[in-house]
């Protein structure tokens, strides 16, 4: 049944599933990746609310419009190593790029 689902709905319920444990800590890795608009959206409330909720979210993903809308505090990595690290209001998706790619600012 499950595989007859969008790949937003397979995601909500792969999420449901982790939430069951009651963990204090998630990791999403890419969890927007092949969903539609209206399954990013819910996801997002999702997770905001799981933060709200004092829950400790580890969001990787390479769609820098969605670390910069959701998340408090951004690392970013390139070859191995956290290059940069700023709180999430202060982060713009240029940025973002910048560092990602092995750029520093001029």
């Amino acid at each position: 049944i499950l595989r007859r689902l969008s790949g937003g709905n397979q995601q909500k319920v792969a999420i449901g599933k982790w939430l069951r444990n009651n963990a204090d800590v998630l990791i999403f890795d890419e969890p927007t990746k092949g969903v539609g608009i209206k399954a990013k959206t819910d996801l997002f409330s999702l997770i905001d609310g799981l933060a709200r909720e004092g829950k400790g979210i580890i969001y990787a993903s390479g769609e820098f419009s969605e670390l910069v809308g959701l998340c408090d505090r951004i690392c970013v990595l390139w070859d191995g190593r956290i290059v940069a690290e700023m709180e999430g209001r202060q982060a713009t998706e240029e940025m973002l790029l910048l560092y990602s790619t092995g750029g520093t600012p001029a």
